[in-house]
């Protein structure tokens, strides 16, 4: 079920977001110190590609700097993004069959708002 999910995410949302997510960290990875911002966007990016079947954690020993770099992130970036992904998500609720996907959308919304230290794994 997963797969037809995460087909049916790539199709409607998912290739785009990516796309978005993947040029940004581009552009974020130019300057030395906007390299970390760049890697999460990376990483941001493969999970909006194939959200379905994984999840995100965080590690709870990231460090002084993962919380700088995360209150820079909301102030700066994270809200935006983070009512980006409420906002479509609301708009996908609207189908029956958008509602998986809006699901999908507002999980999300934390890596969105709190990227650094977190990584995607499969979900067991």
């Amino acid at each position: 079920m997963s797969t037809i999910l995460n087909v049916i995410w790539f199709v409607l949302a998912g290739l785009w977001l990516a796309i978005g997510y993947f040029l940004t960290g581009l552009l974020f990875c130019i300057f030395i110190v906007t390299i970390p911002f760049g890697i999460a966007n990376m990483r941001l990016a493969g999970y909006v590609l194939w959200p379905f079947g994984r999840t995100v954690v965080y590690d709870r020993n990231a460090g002084c700097f993962s919380l700088l770099g995360n209150v820079l992130w909301l102030i700066l970036f994270g809200w935006e993004l983070a009512l980006a992904h409420l906002v479509t998500g609301f708009l996908q609720a609207i189908t029956i069959i958008g509602i998986p996907l809006a699901v999908a959308n507002w999980k999300m919304i934390p890596m969105a708002l709190w990227p650094m230290g977190a990584r995607v794994v499969e979900k067991r």
